[in-house]
């Protein structure tokens, strides 16, 4: 997953920097926060190393330091990387980054990127703003900044990372069969500025020719629409299994039952006969990233 460049430095105790907070509600993440915490403070004081003096050897503070160690803070994958270098611990604190890795984002979050890492095949139709996994961090920025009730600014930072991180799927070997169709009003609409939709529109070209991937354009002068009843997605799995949720049916919740599927399934193969086809799409957005 990614995350931001280091923010401190030669002693700075980083203690407010946003976003990596320990959501005390999520019992599961705090309990692995508190644990690393622990073994964080039991190989400094195996150093003989005083709270303090550790801080300054890895640049950052005596505050962030016992924050860390106390469970209330998340460290960063630098803190620990400097922490497993200065305190000689061999590799075994440094490999508790990946373990770490999602702790940093909201439970729900989390839960929807690890059914997206297992899936193999994906479908999605989207009507009011892109697919998350289509956004670029800016888009996705605008987006969460004009929520209201309004997020404090660190609320927007860790929605912001949390959203990118998921874009690994890209990155999957072997490469997922990912299927998206968006609204022409979602194309257009320049939220955040013109600039962040011309590099908006600049990303859906370079994924749309991914080989794994089709991307649809619905055209808003379309006279028949199998969407209108709000945003459409299904997630398949390896073993045969599938999850699916739309706006308009089954009051909004995810199903998984074989006959409340097919019927996602057929209104999503309806919006795509309807849509342009891929080839048509980047036709269309590589001439809307013209007029923009």
């Amino acid at each position: 997953m990614s995350v931001e460049q280091v923010g401190t430095s030669g002693g700075g105790d980083g203690a407010d920097e946003p976003g990596w907070e320990v959501d005390p509600d999520d019992e599961s993440s705090a309990a692995l926060v508190g644990s690393v915490g622990r073994q964080i403070k039991a190989w400094r004081e195996s150093a003989g190393m005083r709270a303090g003096e550790f801080g300054a050897a890895i640049g950052y503070g005596e505050d962030l330091v016992y924050k860390v160690e106390g469970g209330r803070r998340i460290p960063r994958p630098e803190f620990l990387d400097r922490a497993d270098d200065v305190l000689g611990a061999g590799g075994k604190l440094a490999m508790l980054k990946r373990e770490l890795a999602e702790v940093r984002y909201p439970k729900k979050v989390r839960d929807l990127a690890r059914l997206e890492a297992q899936a193999v095949e994906l479908l999605a139709y989207g009507d009011h703003n892109l697919h998350g996994l289509l956004q670029t961090s800016e888009y996705a920025r605008a987006l969460f900044e004009m929520r209201l009730p309004q997020y404090e600014p660190d609320e927007v930072e860790q929605a912001v990372a949390a959203r990118v991180a998921r874009q690994t799927i890209f990155d999957r070997t072997p490469a997922p069969a990912l299927s998206f169709v968006q609204e022409e009003a979602t194309l257009r609409r320049p939220l955040g500025g013109t600039m962040v939709l011309r590099r908006q529109l600049e990303r859906l070209l370079m994924v749309g020719k991914l080989r794994n991937v089709s991307l649809q354009v619905m055209p808003i002068d379309r006279e028949e629409h199998a969407g209108m009843q709000g945003e459409t997605q299904v997630l398949k799995f390896k073993d045969g299994s599938a999850l699916g949720r739309s706006e308009g049916a089954y009051n909004g919740r995810a199903v998984s039952d074989p006959k409340q599927l097919r019927i996602l399934e057929l209104r999503y193969g309806m919006i795509r006969a309807q849509a342009l086809t891929p080839r048509e799409s980047l036709a269309f957005i590589e001439q809307l990233l013209g007029e923009t």
